[in-house]
């Protein structure tokens, strides 16, 4: 609903590596490499291992001693960076070398007569008393050997080639925390709207909970940028990927129990424009997309897992259909009843109905907890996560197949918007 929700997105991306508390773990010394090319690998995973200990024990001495002392602007930028994530509770942080040298990237050649090599390397993080399992992501580095010792000297050689290191919150200023009840917020800019969030966090949780069940770990991780600009570079996509999208969930779909480590991600234009129903709608819509990653796989239709985030978001809130929906409510008004469950494609940020896609499977979800109950639609979804067909899933659940529950949408949507 335009000034409820104004759109929210549910990404996901893939399991890259194993967290160690603070180590890394070997993946560059390859078959067919010489023993100069193994010995070099092994040199950067060592320093690259000291960094890991510096991050998590603080240690800035140990930091700067792995940055090459030539390189100024990045040594100086990573320093800041260091800084900026002073105040983030980790309890792991570790690297793993995927590959080096130009299988990585092409480097452009050395000014200063230094030996060089580039590195493909795997970034792994837990938070303490949040993360079960590490968020992963690439970074792209370039190391100078002088005098037989190396450093870390560059992270953005291989943006050229489109090698583009991933970018974290604390790259883009001073990681502020803000723990609440159920909740962590890691954000940027006023410690008051950090709260803010924290508190809508925290009454989304048991609302959750309640809807769902209680097996999640009954707790959400907010990152809060302080610009679109920011989220964007966060998240990836072009200028305007996310300009109507309230907030993001990021995580892997489909990991099986052990409490992935999704991301709420707040768009902070978007979301300052929402009401206050408009942004607690908005942060229990993400918050249920946590509670159920591990019941979500490639077989759940986004029409389903969206419109049960909005389900929950909704389901209390007094409000009528018409209110919830009044993009659809317009085109059934006019006339104008969707064909057929939304696909994903109707789902795409930028899609003309992403409106009505959204409002269309909230009023499916919504159909099924009224006609059959609400604990008929948890165990439904649960069960497509499973795989097989959707029309045999929707006869073991519900017993009827997909032709006839479309019918049945339709007259529901008729019922509740014209």
């Amino acid at each position: 609903m335009r000034g409820v929700r104004r759109g929210t997105r549910w990404v996901v991306g893939a399991a890259l590596a194993a967290s160690v508390a603070a180590g890394c773990t070997g993946g560059g010394a390859t078959p067919g490499k010489s023993a100069a090319q193994r010995s070099d690998t092994a040199a950067i995973e060592r320093l690259l291992t000291a960094r890991s200990h510096a991050v998590v024990t603080h240690d800035s001495a140990a930091f700067d001693r792995g940055l090459d002392p030539r390189a100024t602007r990045f040594t100086a930028a990573q320093r800041q960076v260091f800084a900026d994530l002073a105040d983030v509770p980790l309890a792991s942080w570790s690297y793993r070398v995927v590959r080096t040298g130009p299988a990585a990237f092409r480097l452009p050649a050395a000014v200063d007569g230094a030996h060089r090599t580039a590195a493909e390397v795997r970034l792994s993080y837990r938070l303490r008393g949040y993360d079960a399992q590490p968020v992963v992501s690439t970074a792209y580095l370039t190391f100078d050997r002088r005098g037989g010792r190396w450093y870390l000297a560059a992270d953005d050689d291989g943006n050229a080639s489109g090698h583009r290191t991933d970018v974290q919150l604390w790259d883009q200023g001073r990681v502020r925390v803000v723990r609440g009840a159920h909740s962590l917020v890691l954000g940027l800019g006023d410690p008051a709207r950090l709260r803010e969030y924290a508190a809508d966090a925290d009454r989304a949780v048991p609302e959750v909970t309640h809807a769902w069940g209680a097996d999640w770990p009954g707790t959400v991780v907010v990152e809060a940028p302080e610009t679109e600009a920011q989220l964007t570079a966060l998240l990836g996509g072009g200028a305007d990927t996310y300009q109507d999208i309230a907030a993001v969930t990021t995580g892997e779909a489909g990991v099986g129990p052990g409490a992935p480590a999704d991301r709420v991600v707040v768009n902070p234009a978007a979301f300052g424009e929402l009401s206050a129903f408009g942004r607690q709608a908005v942060l229990t819509h993400e918050t249920t997309h946590v509670a159920t990653r591990a019941a979500t796989t490639a077989h759940t239709p986004l029409w389903l897992s969206e419109g049960i985030a909005d389900w929950v978001a909704y389901r209390d809130a007094g409000r009528t259909a018409r209110e919830i929906a009044p993009e659809l409510a317009a085109d059934v008004r006019a006339g104008r009843l969707p064909a057929a469950l939304p696909g994903a494609a109707d789902f795409r940020p930028r899609a003309a109905d992403l409106a009505q896609a959204y409002e269309g499977g909230w009023l499916a979800c919504r159909m099924v907890a009224d006609q059959w109950s609400p604990q008929t639609l948890v165990a439904f979804y649960r069960a497509v996560a499973r795989g097989g067909d959707l029309d045999a899933r929707l006869r073991a659940a519900l017993g009827i197949g997909l032709t006839e529950f479309t019918a049945r949408w339709h007259t529901y949507l008729k019922e509740e918007l014209a």
